[in-house]
C-alpha cells in the first residue's frame, strides 16, 4: 500500500490547495465577519511574520535533512556498487570453477540490487529483497567452500571481499530507509 508521504509532489499539490483554502477563510473572515481595528492589526501583522519565519525555518531544516539523507543514499550506493566490482575483480583469486561461479552470482546480485533501486512497489520489493537474501546465502557459499579447503591468505581477501559486499548491501537499505520522518512532514 503506497503512502501519501511517498509521493512528494502529491504532498505539495495538497499542501497547495490547503494553505491556500486556509488564507482565503482567514481574510474573509477577518474582512466580512471580525473586522480588525487598527491596535488589533498592528497585532496580526507581528504573528503573521513570526507564523511565516517559523514555517520558513521548518522548511528549511526539511529541505536540509533531506539533502543530507539524499547525498548519505547516493554515498552507500557508490559504496555497494564498488564493493561488488571489486568482489568480482577478486574473484580471480578462487580456483576456476569456483570463480566462475562468483561471477555468475555477483552477476545475479547485480541485477538483484538493480531491481531494488528501480521497483516502487512495496509487495515486489519484498520478493526482490527475499531473492537477494537467497542469494547472498548463495554467494557466502561459495566463498565459504573455498576457504574451508583452502586457507590461504589470498583466499582470505576474497572472502572479505564478499563480506564487504554483503555488508555494503545493509547500509545502502538502511539508508534507503532513513527518509524525512513523519512527523517532520
Amino acid at each position: 500500500m503506497s503512502r501519501i508521504v511517498d509521493h512528494p509532489f502529491l504532498v505539495f499539490a495538497v499542501t497547495v490547495v490547503v494553505l491556500w483554502l486556509s488564507a482565503y477563510v482567514g481574510d474573509f473572515i477577518s474582512k466580512q465577519l471580525l473586522p480588525l481595528r487598527k491596535s488589533e492589526q498592528d497585532y496580526f501583522g507581528v504573528i503573521l511574520t513570526a507564523s511565516l519565519t517559523l514555517l520558513a525555518l521548518i522548511i528549511g531544516f526539511s529541505f536540509a535533512m533531506a539533502i543530507s539523507r539524499y547525498d548519505q543514499r547516493k554515498t552507500y550506493e557508490e559504496a555497494e556498487a564498488n564493493a561488488i566490482g571489486t568482489e568480482y575483480v577478486r574473484a580471480d583469486l578462487l580456483p576456476p570453477a569456483d570463480a566462475a561461479r562468483v561471477r555468475e552470482l555477483l552477476t545475479k546480485y547485480l541485477d538483484q540490487r538493480a531491481l531494488f533501486y528501480e521497483t516502487r512497489d512495496q509487495r515486489r520489493l519484498g520478493e526482490i529483497e527475499a531473492s537477494t537474501s537467497q542469494v547472498q546465502g548463495e554467494l557466502w557459499s561459495a566463498v565459504k567452500a573455498v576457504a574451508t579447503t583452502q586457507p590461504t591468505p589470498v583466499v582470505a581477501l576474497a572472502v572479505s571481499g564478499m563480506n564487504d559486499v554483503l555488508n555494503s548491501e545493509g547500509y545502502t537499505q538502511a539508508a534507503w530507509w532513513n527518509r524525512i520522518p513523519i512527523a517532520a512532514w
